[in-house]
């Protein structure tokens, strides 16, 4: 498990601390709002809260990414019980004020570093169809359809996969 992952110009990504569950998870409401057409959409969910466990989880782990003091991008990925080799990326978003500014390349990879250290050999996601640029980046980062998972009629995510080299 990562507690201090890099430190790239004044950007660090770094394990998220408990404290920041607020932070984390305005952050997530934030980046979430952009790619609903409607606005998001009311879900019941105390984000705070989920985000609190998502931390504490033992068999995951919540990275972040930290520039100037201010957290602007979060990742939350862990190993399903029957899947060992293989890891899934269950939040992974940027604060829209910092997309294109390297933020999320540099937070991916510092999961891919992460899941080479913890053997995995994949890694699987799903992607809200109506977020595009979601999607662009993950496939400019190499994940591609999962060919184990196809779409379902009138499901609203996309499901990708990584391929996880050893040392990449």
């Amino acid at each position: 498990m990562i507690e201090a992952h890099r430190n790239t110009g004044s950007l660090v990504i770094r394990t998220v601390l408990p404290a920041e569950a607020e932070a984390v998870a305005e952050l997530h409401v934030r980046a979430r709002s952009t790619y609903y057409p409607d606005g998001l959409p009311e879900d019941g969910f105390d984000w705070a809260a989920r985000w609190r466990e998502a931390i504490g989880r033992p068999d995951g782990q919540v990275l972040c990414a930290v520039r100037d003091g201010r957290l602007v991008g979060i990742a939350s990925f862990r190993t399903p019980q029957d899947t060992p080799r293989t890891v899934k990326l269950f939040q992974f978003h940027v604060d829209p004020g910092h997309w294109r500014t390297g933020v999320g390349a540099a937070l991916h990879t510092a999961c891919v570093e992460q899941w080479q250290a913890d053997g995995r050999r994949s890694a699987v996601l799903d992607v809200h169809v109506d977020n595009a640029r979601a999607q662009a980046f993950y496939a400019r980062q190499g994940w591609v359809p999962d060919p184990e998972n196809p779409p379902a009629e009138g499901d609203h995510h996309l499901f990708l996969r990584y391929a996880v080299r050893p040392g990449e």
